[in-house]
This record gives structure tokens, sequence and C-alpha cells, in this order.
């Protein structure tokens, strides 16, 4: 969970599936939800089935809130498939909740989406024309249409095209009745892994989820690969391949937890190369690194070991904290900011401290915690950050699609130094971000930071803001 959550990028959803006769599914879906918590707090579900029809229950809250008091004993099988929501298209209701269930010809279907798709109005408009109905807000919808659109063919054909119209980000995870299915967009810029439990399978978001449950990790969904199971075990199809992976490089920098495992990427390890190559960028004397929990934890860690600098806890954060809502005045506001982290002024109080966090978005997070840290007595304050600025939206599943809100498309990097309140502010380069990864630039999608978008953006409300920057795609 994040402390300010509306000044840090939130992705769209995480994703999980299990198929196992031997298992409680519904229960181990409960645990690796919560697993994939962080990456979805608004809403909650998950589906179950018993190989002859398809029970689902969703609701609004967190993963413990949606399912109390033997909802789960309720839902009884040997397939299950559950998602945890927020809202980067469509609202937060309970209609755009997933996994959506619906019918078509070939029986029922429930499906759980991560990701965004950049063709969706098109689409929308397209399938309306041809009698389609929408019922929900979410572009996940979209799938549910053209599945039903091909529902004349088997479902992995069906699905097969519904990759050739489909433009954008997504991973999938799918259930008939009798079938469990994965499905990762061409690029591979949404997360999607496999691993086994028992003789059980397992679909994820994130292999932390698998860790959570005792499942084994396998390995990644390709880009562009759809796997299925069945009482056959798993088979594979590649109908898709561009040649060129794009996983999304805010997997690495925040999204993704840290002991999470994706396309062959410690993110831990990774973030705290980050975090020495921002000292080799940036190397200051000061008297402690301080990070921003917990986002800037590696990161912190990673400039405290190449600069020799005392790595210490400066600021404390209530872990029991997990939503705070909008409160009516700034003094209750203020005291809302103040029960999720509070300054320790005996490690703080006199010091030339370097805060280090990994993004900057907005800058309200960072304005706050500054001005908590000069209550506390901090001599000086300088701000260093795991990423570069972030100048361009994301249209893949991640809010940052409205780019006025990017503080660094209105200020240059002085101008958010002087409104934030540090002495100093560093950001990491894109070659140096890319280099810590240690793979070729070419293999991560970093439009945020280069405006190099991988996947193609057709809907105008979308490729509008791209194309007056004169932005390549």
């Amino acid at each position: 969970m994040t402390l300010f959550p509306e000044d840090k990028p939130r992705d769209e959803c995480g994703v999980f599936g299990i198929y196992g006769h031997d298992l409680d599914v519904s229960r181990y879906t409960y645990y690796g939800l919560i697993g994939l918590q962080h990456r979805g707090q608004e809403s909650a579900g998950i589906a179950v089935s018993d190989g002859e029809s398809i029970e689902l229950y969703k609701n609004l809250g967190l993963v413990s809130e949606v399912f109390q008091k033997g909802i789960l004993k309720g839902l009884k099988g040997h397939i299950a498939v559950g998602h945890v929501r927020y809202s980067t298209t469509g609202s937060n209701s309970v209609v755009n909740a997933q996994p959506l269930m619906f019918n078509y010809l070939k029986g029922t279907l429930a499906i759980a989406h991560n990701g965004n798709l950049t063709n969706a109005e098109r689409l929308r408009n397209l399938l309306s024309l041809n009698g389609s109905v929408f019922q929900s807000s979410s572009d996940t919808e979209i799938f549910v249409n053209l599945i039903a659109r091909y529902g004349q063919d088997e479902l992995e054909d069906a699905l097969k095209k519904c990759m050739i119209d489909i433009k954008g980000a997504y991973s999938l995870v799918i259930m008939a009745k009798d079938k469990l299915i994965g499905v990762r967009d061409p690029f591979g810029v949404r997360p999607l892994c496999i691993g086994r439990l028992g003789d059980g399978w397992v679909l994820s978001s994130e292999s932390c989820a698998l860790d959570n449950i005792g499942a084994t990790f396998l390995r990644d969904v390709e880009p562009g690969e759809i796997v299925i199971i069945d009482e056959n075990g798993l088979t594979s199809h590649r109908p898709m391949n561009v040649g060129r992976r794009a996983l999304c490089i805010f997997e690495l920098v925040y999204l993704a937890r840290p002991d999470s495992v994706i396309d062959g990427y410690s993110v831990n390890k990774t973030r705290r190369e980050m975090g020495k190559q921002l000292f080799r960028e940036h190397p200051i004397d000061g008297d402690c690194v301080i990070p921003v929990p917990d986002s800037g934890l590696a990161a912190a860690l990673g400039y405290a070991q190449e600069s020799g600098i005392p790595y210490k806890f400066g600021l404390m954060k209530n872990r029991y904290v997990n939503r705070t809502f909008i409160q009516p005045t700034q003094e209750m506001r203020d005291i809302a900011v103040s029960l999720k982290i509070n300054p320790i002024r005996e490690v703080l109080e006199g010091k030339k401290v370097i805060l280090v966090d990994d993004s900057i978005v907005r800058g309200t997070t960072s304005r706050k915690i500054v001005k908590m840290l000069r209550k506390s007595g901090v001599r000086e304050i300088h701000l260093v950050v795991s990423s570069p600025e972030i100048h361009f939206p994301c249209y893949y599943g991640i809010d940052t699609s409205n780019q006025e809100e990017l503080i660094a498309r209105r200020m240059d990097v002085d101008g958010i130094r002087e409104h934030i309140g540090v002495d100093s502010l560093h950001f990491l380069s894109l070659e140096g971000m890319l280099a810590a990864a240690g793979q070729e630039p070419e293999n991560f999608c970093n439009a945020c930071f280069s405006g190099d978008y991988p996947v193609e953006v057709t809907d105008q409300n979308l490729s509008k803001g791209i194309l007056e920057k004169g932005v390549s795609r």
C-alpha cells in the first residue's frame, strides 16, 4: 500500500487463476489476491467453476473486506479466477468490478483483465453498431463482446482473433467451466506468470502471490502467448510474436512487490541497482540516507551501499492504516497524513539528510514529507529519485493519462525543487535506469519517461495528446 496514493502511479489491477481438483481453489485465490492487493484496492472478486456451472462473488473494498462471513465456503469447485482492481478506465462501481461473467454461444466464461486497451473506443463503437450491448464502462468488456462475436469458433481460436483486433497492454485469466486460460499481450507490457501447486496450476500477475500460497514458480507467460490449462495439463499457443519485448519499466521501479521476479528480473535487486546508479550520477555528502517507505527502501539501500553513508529509518510508517478517506478540512487532511507516516526526530534532528524516493508524479507526496522533516529539525534535505522525470502519459494501464497533472510537464527540475521545498533535487537518468536493469533498453516500455510508445494508440481521445506533442509511436 502506498502512503499517499494520490501521488503515486497506480496499476489497473492484479489477476489470479488456479486449476486443481484436490485444491480449495477459492481460498487459495483469496490468499493469492491478498498477495496482489498492492495492484488494486478498490474492488475484489472471485469466480469458481465446479465443472458444470460458475459462481461469482465481487464487491467494492479490499480483499479481506469483500470476502467475509463464510462467503468463500459458498464458492466450491476446482477452477477459480480472481481480480483486484484500481480503476484507470471506468468508474469505481460494482458493475465495473471483476471478474466479469457472461454467457455466449459456447457456454459461460469469467474473465479478469490487467491493463488498458488503446483502441477500445473505436472497437466499442464498431461493436455497438453491430448490435453489441455494453453494461459497464470498463474496456475489459471489449474482450467479452469480441469473444461472443467469434462464438462459433473454439475459445482458443476466438482469442487468437481477439488478439488481432485488440491493441494495447493486457494480461488475462479466463475461466470456462472446464478450463483455465492465460493470455499476455504481444509486447508483454503487463506481467503474467505460471506456477505449480501440487498437481495443480496457477496463473498470477506476480510471482509473490505464488509464494503466498506455497506454489512453485515455473516461468512467465511469453508475450503474445495463450496458455490453456485443463485435464490434459498445460498447452501453449503463440499466435502472435511482434519481435520486441516491452515490459513496463515501472513494474521494476515501483508497481511490483519487491519480492517478485518478473521476466527474469528480481524487482528488489533491480531497485537496489537503481539506487547505486543514482549515487554514481549524483554523489551527495550527507549524514544519513533515509528511504521514503515503502517504495524507496531498496533504492535507498543501494545508494547507501554505494556511497558508504549510513542507511537509517527516519520515517515511520503505520502499517495498520490502509486507506484514508478524503477529509472535509485541511486540518483533518493533515491529521490523516500524520496517521500514515511520522518522522523519527532522534534520527533526523540537525542532520543533512539524503531522502530517497522511487518517483515523483504530481509532487504532493514529496511536499508533505518534506514539510514533516522540516518540523523535525532536519538541517538540509537532498531528495534523490531512482527514476527520471515523468513527462508523458501512460495509456497501458497506469493512471497517469492526464499529462497536465504531471509536475514535470509544468516545471523544470529547479521549479520542482522549489515547489517541494528541498535543498537539492536529482533524478536518475533514463540511461542509468535502464542500465540498472541490466538489459537492452528496447526490452522495456519507458514511454512515460521518453515518449516512445511501443504499442499503437489509435483512440482519438488518447492519440490526440501524443500527436499534439509530436511524440513518436
